[in-house]
């Protein structure tokens, strides 16, 4: 006889490990669910920045069970009358803050929304997505901080729908999910392809918005000027470059880095910059 599932809770915050929130969270889930399996995706998503949450989490949910519940809390609007959501999706299911923090992974499982930011009406999801807006107390713990909704809204909803509360039951449907803009590159008016920074790593890798679909359609080799500096071609692995080099790191993305040393550092770069595409022959 096989055993049954445990429900897999992925945990990311920009909580820290100096605190005892992110234990806090895990109490809360077992408490509901002591069948739980919750694993901690990341709690160093640098403070209130909703835009580098949703690129870690869009980046790693994909390698997790399609059933898993993400719980993901990057919330600067904690305790304001931004919406608490839960989305469930082909690839699973998330639970936090209606900030744009899923944004990728909404875009990701349906294709073809407005690429701009901001409130998108609920419908153009598609029939494959199906979120609520979290307004049931009885799935809350009876009382709600003004400042800890990770630990009194979405750790108790995500460990009520691991335990098979159905996402209906959690509130009603809303009107619309506020997204981000998509991270792509853009055409400047001369015909030049700009790309932008969208992750930097603890190595100081510089992961950017192109992606290596896109790089392959474009003249070889590739050519790249940051901050004054030029790369040419893609290496296939790190220890293979020069001392500064480009190439299609784990995200499929093109990525600029250093053999043994920070991108960032080296060159005082940061999320945001812009990275020009020039012709091969530059």
């Amino acid at each position: 006889m096989s055993r049954p599932r445990r429900p897999v809770i992925a945990l990311t915050t920009d909580f820290g490990l100096h605190d005892n929130y992110v234990g806090v969270l895990h109490g809360v889930i077992l408490a509901i669910n002591r069948a739980a399996v919750v694993v901690d995706l990341c709690h160093a998503v640098p403070p209130q920045d909703v835009d580098a949450g949703a690129f870690l989490l869009g980046a790693a949910y994909r390698y997790f069970p399609s059933d898993t519940i993400h719980l993901a809390v990057v919330d600067p609007g904690v305790g304001s009358h931004r919406p608490a959501i839960a989305l469930a999706t082909p690839g699973g299911t998330f639970v936090g803050p209606d900030n744009g923090l899923f944004s990728v992974a909404i875009r990701e499982q349906s294709p073809g929304l407005p690429a701009q930011g901001g409130a998108v009406s609920a419908a153009l999801l598609g029939p494959r997505l199906s979120v609520v807006r979290l307004t049931n107390p009885a799935y809350f713990l009876p009382r709600v901080s003004a400042t800890f909704h990770g630990r009194d809204v979405f750790a108790p909803v995500a460990a009520h729908l691991a335990s098979g509360v159905p996402i209906d039951r959690l509130g009603e449907p809303p009107e619309t999910v506020y997204l981000l803009p998509a991270a792509r590159p853009v055409r400047r008016p001369d015909g030049t392809l700009v790309a932008h920074i969208v992750h930097s790593d603890q190595f100081g890798n510089l992961t950017t918005d192109l992606s290596a679909a896109q790089a392959e359609q474009l003249p070889q080799p590739l050519v790249f000027r940051l901050h004054g500096r030029i790369v040419r071609g893609l290496n296939r692995y790190y220890a293979e470059g020069p001392e500064l080099m480009a190439l299609i790191g784990s995200s499929d993305r093109v990525e600029i880095a250093v053999r043994n040393g920070s991108a960032a550092l080296t060159l005082g770069a940061r999320v945001g910059d812009e990275i020009e595409v020039l012709p091969a022959q530059q």
